[in-house]
């Protein structure tokens, strides 16, 4: 599937592009996913970033830990969205696959309580960005030095 990384969206006023990289491992580090689990887990991110008015972009993990790049807009707020993701993810899972998670997880755990998020640039890096903003026509780049009369 080809995707338009450049295109910009809208929302009440607002141009953005924000996406994200976010990891998450599970509680213990126990490698207890599957891959019927991995399928399920990316429909039940899907939806919710849906309900959140994001998008899934891509989806992938281990037996220990997945990956999701996903992108929202800028009224979401970060910490309470992936708190909804992992709370609603770890009790549907929990619910949905039982018997595979009893040998693992005894107490009602599923992730980990650390989580890595990461901003992702697009297609300029940070060091680009910085040249640009650098390189702009700043008027107060242009004022002659004050002397004193």
């Amino acid at each position: 599937m080809s995707r338009n990384f450049s295109k910009l969206k809208t929302k009440n006023h607002a141009a953005y592009r924000l996406s994200f990289h976010l990891v998450l491992s599970m509680k213990y580090r126990h490698e207890c996913l599957s891959a019927p689990m991995l399928d399920r887990l990316e429909e039940i991110f899907a939806d919710l970033l849906t309900k959140w008015g994001g998008e899934l972009l891509e989806f992938g993990g281990e037996p220990d830990h997945v990956h999701l790049l996903f992108e929202v807009d800028p009224t979401v707020t970060l910490s309470n969205f992936v708190k909804n993701l992992k709370s609603v993810s770890a009790r549907k899972m929990r619910q949905e696959f039982a018997e595979q998670l009893r040998p693992f997880y005894w107490k009602p755990h599923f992730w980990n309580r650390a989580y890595a998020l990461i901003s992702t640039g697009g297609r300029a890096n940070i060091e680009t960005l910085l040249r640009y903003i650098e390189n702009q026509d700043d008027p107060r780049k242009l004022r002659p030095p004050l002397t004193s009369e």
